[in-house]
């Protein structure tokens, strides 16, 4: 469970983050969503300790991600190409996570054999460094890597972008289905408003760096409150 009290973020004048209270439950799908600059964005880096709130707390089981380093062990994230290393080739890279995470190499062999189609043939013995990857297959790098060390926490900010429309579709089965294989809680933000709505069971609506909607999303219930909203302008 991930507990956020009071949890401030300013830019100048800008306010990305101002949220008093919000609950995030163990085995949640939760779709973040709201237009440029509603604070998604800053909202994970908060979350992964890549930045640091001016006020408030972030509770990830018990742990406070600022002062222990405990999250991780149980966490997968993919924000940007930041998080890979480009002078590597995806199976060096691969190899070096598995290494940090105390993965034996023939159990990191197994689950990249779990996502060989989601890869596609164009990410897995092409031989390539990362950095020469096309923006969807270091896309599909990033993906895999936060996925194969089967986390119980799960952060993908904008997963769908750059992928053709065969890899979504891939892709919003692969996140439900290692949900329901894991119990694993999932949070992700999208300008895709359909593709969230198909793969929630929550979605949280950002403004401004707060959250205005916190909707349920029971079969896609959600999906004409949500168009209302970004259909008024």
């Amino acid at each position: 469970m991930i507990r956020i009290e009071n949890l401030k973020k300013q830019f100048g004048e800008t306010v990305a983050c101002d949220i008093p209270s919000f609950t995030i439950n163990d085995g949640d799908i939760l779709g973040l969503v709201g237009n440029n600059g509603a604070g998604k964005t800053t909202l994970f880096r908060m979350l992964l300790d890549l930045l640091k709130p001016d006020a408030g707390t972030i509770d990830i089981d018990g742990i406070n991600p600022a002062l222990s380093e405990e999250w991780k062990d149980f966490t997968g994230a993919y924000i940007d190409e930041g998080f890979l290393i480009d002078y590597l080739t995806p199976e060096e890279f691969f190899a070096f996570v598995g290494k940090i995470s105390a993965i034996e190499p023939s159990i990191i062999d197994e689950r990249l054999n779990e996502f060989e189609r989601f890869a596609g043939g164009e990410v897995l013995g092409q031989k390539k460094l990362i950095r020469n990857l096309s923006a969807g297959n270091k896309q599909k790098v990033g993906i895999i890597s936060a996925l194969m060390r089967t986390p119980r926490l799960v952060i993908l900010d904008e997963p769908f972008n750059f992928l053709d429309p065969s890899s979504q579709n891939m892709l919003k089965h692969l996140i439900t289905d290692y949900q329901k294989q894991t119990g694993a809680t999932i949070i992700i933000s999208s300008h895709n408003l359909q593709h969230t709505i198909d793969i929630s069971t929550r979605i949280v609506l950002l403004e401004k760096g707060c959250i205005i909607k916190d909707l349920t999303n029971e079969s896609g219930s959600s999906k004409a409150e949500l168009t209302n909203y970004f259909e008024k302008d």
